[in-house]
């Protein structure tokens, strides 16, 4: 630890680790950053480490969590998409955290697939992908598709709901008057992050004399995209940049529009992503960021509640996204995608032992299996050998590691098992092998190769192309085997090590 380091020691810290589902960085510091009001997260990046250039390592939000917990790379943990189950034998930060003699609370949800070996095929557990990852205490249950206690709150307020429950869920999130900016049924107070905030803060405050340890995760701001009033309107459409063009033509693209798709973008949307109106796509974009003014909101009444109750100095915070969202660039939306919008997300680190590298900005490329190995270490343990993550902790001491990785990698899988097949797998002809892409991005160059023969390869310079319109990849044969190169060696240095770490009877 560095010198400047004061305070708490491990065993006395608490730790508060937030997570924002669907959450692009760009809405923070970048492109879209400055036209949400975000006072509260601007509040904790002035008090934070903040990392510029982090990437979940793949999406969507079950894999995303998978690598965000267990600190392994897709390939590795094998949870590829969601539904594929989590092998209930690898290790992961909760249980990690437990060894170190701290319970970890969970407030939401961890989108861990189980694993059937681990249950009777008739247990209700393996009827949803939406699993509890072993190691946590499941204080607040509030999953996306079935998020119970919201709807008890719900009941319990007198709301008219749709029967039945969960199955017409999804109409709660229709706009009262018919406008995609429309208000939601709920009030503002009766939100899920109103209400998830509400319970986290009770539940915590009732064990604030001693040390605690939670995972809040945010259903928000994914869709459906619906606010509550004020939110719905706290961004104006025309305050919004128009989305990025078009991206490059490639089979990727070609495949993505081969079939309607998000359908859950709002109720009613038909899934008509090429032929969506620009006024809808910015109104879109504007409830968008409105749910994120309404996190942010929520974000700083548990600040102001660490401060209130003399917790602050004493409590490292956490926050970042599970991944990103295309949010209409390239007419593209959700997360299934190979482009940056898909997997740049933000990172802030507050350590309030570590007041002088308050509001330092770290340009370094770093994944989200750097999380679970850096709240472990900031529990006072050290991370297990197999995981594929660094701990970011020299980052946060004001160092530079000299031998800290050039390059980000990322994966994504377009399969489905038999019967389930998808878009992809229908327009390439490519099986659940074969469907895969991964990604590397090495300071402004960004490389894509697919698993399948023959998809080719994209390469994008950043700088020069953010919007990734122009694949370079065919009059840049050098930098694209350079960068293979690059990315085979990395896949070789942490593919399959289980227990490669170990020697038994040497």
């Amino acid at each position: 630890m560095s010198g400047e380091e004061s305070g708490p020691g491990p065993s006395d810290l608490n730790i508060l680790f937030i997570t924002a589902d669907q959450l692009r960085a760009d809405v923070l510091h970048g492109r879209l950053a400055g036209i949400a009001p975000t006072p509260n997260l601007d509040r904790l990046a002035r008090s934070s480490v903040v990392f510029e250039n982090h990437v979940t390592v793949t999406a969507p939000c079950g894999p995303a969590r998978a690598s965000l917990l267990t600190g392994l790379y897709a390939s590795n943990h094998g949870s590829l998409r969601n539904g594929t189950p989590l092998d209930a034998g690898l290790t992961n930060l909760a249980k990690e955290w437990r060894k170190a003699g701290r319970e970890p609370l969970l407030f939401g949800y961890t989108d861990a697939t189980p694993d059937p070996d681990a249950f009777d095929p008739a247990d209700p557990t393996l009827r949803s992908y939406e699993g509890l990852l072993p190691g946590f205490r499941e204080v607040v249950e509030m999953r996306f598709e079935s998020p119970h206690t919201w709807l008890a709150h719900l009941i319990a307020k007198g709301y008219d709901l749709p029967r039945p429950l969960p199955q017409r869920l999804f109409e709660l999130y229709l706009p009262q008057d018919g406008r995609i900016t429309g208000p939601a049924l709920y009030k503002a107070e009766d939100s899920d992050t109103a209400l998830l905030t509400d319970l986290t803060i009770a539940h915590l405050d009732a064990r604030r004399d001693h040390p605690w340890t939670a995972h809040l995760t945010y259903i928000r701001p994914h869709p459906p995209f619906v606010a509550p009033a004020p939110w719905n309107e706290a961004v104006s459409p025309s305050a919004i940049p128009l989305p990025g063009e078009d991206r490059a033509d490639h089979p990727f693209t070609r495949a993505w529009f081969s079939e309607r798709n998000s359908f859950g973008l709002w109720m009613g949307f038909n899934g008509d992503c090429e032929g969506l109106p620009v006024d809808k796509a910015q109104a879109l974009r504007a409830v968008y960021l409105g749910l994120v003014a309404e996190l942010d909101h929520h974000i700083g009444r548990l600040l102001d509640w660490l401060d209130a109750t003399g917790q602050a100095d004493r409590t490292v915070v956490v926050f970042t996204g599970d991944h990103g969202e295309m949010l209409g660039d390239g007419r593209m939306w959700g997360k299934h995608s190979v482009f940056e919008g898909a997997f740049h997300v933000p990172l802030m680190i507050r350590d309030p032992r570590r007041p002088a590298q308050a509001g330092r900005r770290i340009s370094a490329p770093t994944e989200s299996v750097d999380l679970a190995p850096t709240l472990l270490s900031l529990a006072g343990k050290e991370p297990p050998a197999p995981w594929d993550g660094r701990p970011l902790t020299p980052w946060l001491d004001g160092e530079t590691p000299e031998d800290w990785r050039t390059s980000a990698l990322m994966e994504i899988d377009f399969a489905e098992p038999a019967g389930r097949e998808t878009r992809f797998q229908r327009a390439w002809g490519t099986g659940l092998e074969d469907s895969g892409a991964v990604i590397l991005r090495e300071g402004r160059w960004r490389l894509i190769r697919f698993a399948a023969e023959a998809l080719p390869p994209m390469l994008f310079d950043m700088e020069a192309d953010p919007d990734e319109t122009t694949n370079l990849a065919p009059q840049a044969p050098e930098q694209v085997a350079r960068m293979t190169e690059t990315l085979l060696r990395r896949r070789l240095a942490r593919g399959g090590r289980g227990k490669a770490h170990l020697a038994v009877g040497v």
